[in-house]
């Protein structure tokens, strides 16, 4: 089985052309709140004027007003509470000035509100009752039906309406990763359930990949109707695969995820860890913008990528606990070789470390706002 990708005709250079077609008037991108912002300019491959920035996972992990926010409330059930999920995507943005918001949400919360029995368990992460081992067992999940997101588009909602002219990001978890955690039943050092189950029960794993892709994709469409201005989908496994798997068993089912958005016109982000390899496949589903991890500089990405794709990342959050001047060095070279990229939004090379000083992070905002986007980041600012 093999699949073969085209370019998404949304490219980059053109998105401001073709930006917020399926959106209501009142959407943020649609009345000029954030079509400007310096985020969407380099998702479409321009230069703004300043370098954007955000941090995966910065709403919450590391940051004590989080935790003051959510003692008491489970992870889901925070995910689920409207005020609270806005309360804690807007923080990163009040304390560090980054220039986009991340939705506070958990790539498992399009299961919990179709009726799957999921927990997220500290120390642990997500938890299945019943994982899914059978064709049977594929054919009994439930539909996740629109009534039940409700939740999500109050708390977008909401956020929106404190963001002003700072954008927000919606996200799902890319089906693989979620097929993944369903067929394990937790999370997995070696991926081997799905993996095998690709290969061994074929006809079992496109049900349920197809599965999860939908119910991702609705996950993620509501965000983006109910006002987020750009939305990533988040691929956590993916590096597990090989190309040839990866094309075959995986990257359909991101591509029927990101169908049920791509008309909307917002820019869509593909990012994964370990997925050096896959980059290209990633884009050709219909991504706009490919998200870089850590294990693979910028200039390499870009031109594996053909030096016309807008990238987002790199920084190594190792160096978050590094001192300053050498964690400085580093931001200077990640946002020197995203520079080649026709566009490049700094970011992480994965997720915030709970155990990360907040004060590290403002500092880097502050470092990169401070460079003038048209000097070299090695320049002394």
């Amino acid at each position: 089985m093999t699949a073969v990708f085209q370019r998404s005709d949304r490219d980059p250079q053109h998105l401001d052309q073709q930006r917020s077609e399926g959106l209501s008037a009142e959407h943020p991108l649609r009345d000029g709140r954030t079509a400007d912002s310096a985020l969407i300019a380099a998702y479409a491959g321009q230069q703004p004027g300043r370098r954007p920035v955000w941090f995966m996972r910065q709403a919450g992990r590391s940051l004590p007003e989080y935790r003051a926010a959510r003692e008491g409330t489970s992870m889901l059930d925070s995910c689920l509470h409207p005020e609270l999920a806005s309360k804690i995507t807007l923080q990163p943005v009040r304390r560090h000035d980054v220039d986009a918001a991340i939705f506070f949400s958990d790539i498992v919360i399009p299961l919990k509100l179709a009726g799957v029995s999921v927990d997220i368990v500290p120390g642990i992460g997500p938890v299945l009752e019943k994982p899914i081992r059978s064709l049977e067992d594929v054919r009994a999940l439930p539909r996740l039906e629109s009534e039940a997101l409700a939740p999500i588009r109050e708390a977008v909602g909401l956020t929106v309406a404190e963001l002003g002219k700072t954008p927000l990001i919606g996200f799902a978890g890319a089906p693989f990763t979620l097929a993944a955690y369903m067929v394990e039943g937790r999370p997995s050092r070696d991926h081997l359930g799905p993996r095998s189950m690709m290969h061994a029960d074929p006809q079992t794993w496109q049900e349920l990949v197809q599965w999860a892709a939908d119910v991702s994709g609705s996950f993620l469409r509501a965000q983006l109707e109910a006002g987020a201005s750009a939305g990533q989908l988040f691929d956590s496994w993916a590096g597990s695969l090989g190309l040839a798997d990866y094309t075959a068993h995986a990257a359909p089912a991101s591509q029927r995820t990101l169908g049920y958005v791509r008309e909307l016109g917002v820019p869509l982000v593909h990012f994964g860890t370990g997925t050096s390899e896959l980059l290209t496949v990633m884009r050709d589903v219909g991504a706009d913008v490919v998200g870089v991890d850590y294990r693979l500089p910028l200039d390499e990405a870009s031109r594996r990528l053909g030096g016309t794709t807008p990238l987002q990342g790199n920084i190594d959050p190792a160096l978050l606990f590094a001192p300053w001047p050498v964690l400085e060095a580093h931001v200077r070279d990640v946002l020197r070789r995203g520079s080649v990229a026709p566009g490049h939004v700094l970011n992480l090379g994965h997720g915030v470390p709970p155990e990360t000083d907040p004060a590290v992070l403002s500092r880097i905002v502050e470092l990169v706002h401070s460079i003038d986007p048209g000097s070299s980041p090695q320049q002394e600012a």
